[in-house]
């Protein structure tokens, strides 16, 4: 499950509290420091930003580049690029600004690289919302009430019904690897997913499942 960060609720793209770099920029940040970003230079910068986990950089870039939106090469990538499109979103998410989110999913088809984080933030963005409205946590069955009211757009989802059932192969690997090491690390996931073809989510969700079902049965054997 996707956590949020720690930054304020509201409906601005960027917290009042972020403002132009932080000294502690440096190890991302393109350097020497550009007084206008090249949009090869912002797309990279989202992108090492997005990997590193680095929220709070990522929306003070964004923020910063925001302010060169004059620039006709730049107020396209801004617009347009998926790259830059899923940071905003993504900062949107952690801001728990979910109603522009859910614009930036709506109004832009992403590429399939994009889409299984951008359909995992819809899903946990609209667990959020319901939780909210009716005061307590979701069981199973109320998200599926909730993804079903919720449908991905198509902007995020091809339209076509997904098997969550794992091939018979794809398992066999699974439970191999699960006899050697129960708790893979985001390397070995990776290694995973390539293998199998799931996305490194869909394995750790695997394997999480796995250790929750094998305590449930040690617990009732004893």
């Amino acid at each position: 499950m996707m956590k949020l960060k720690a930054f304020p609720q509201g409906n601005s793209l960027f917290p009042s509290t972020i403002r132009p770099f932080p000294a502690s920029f440096g190890s991302t940040a393109i350097h020497p420091e550009p007084s206008i970003f090249t949009p090869e230079q912002i797309v990279k910068t989202c992108e090492q930003l997005e990997e590193a986990g680095n929220i709070g950089e990522l929306a003070t870039f964004l923020w910063r580049v925001s302010q060169q939106a004059h620039n006709e090469e730049v107020a396209n990538v801004l617009r347009n690029h998926d790259s830059v499109l899923k940071a905003k979103a993504l900062v949107c998410f952690h801001m728990g600004n979910f109603q522009e989110m859910y614009r930036i999913l709506e109004s832009h088809k992403f590429g399939e690289a994009h889409r299984p984080k951008l359909q995992a933030m819809w899903y946990e963005a609209r667990y959020h919302d319901a939780e909210k409205l009716r005061g307590r946590p979701l069981g199973p069955v109320d998200k599926y009430r909730v993804r079903k009211k919720f449908q991905l757009p198509h902007t995020i989802w091809d339209g076509e019904q997904k098997n969550h059932c794992f091939k018979e192969k794809t398992r066999n690997l699974l439970r191999e690897w699960y006899l050697k090491d129960p708790y893979p690390n985001p390397g070995k996931k990776k290694e995973l997913a390539s293998m199998t073809g799931l996305t490194a989510m869909q394995v750790g969700n695997w394997f999480k499942n796995r250790r929750q079902r094998d305590r449930a049965a040690a617990a009732k054997n004893k």
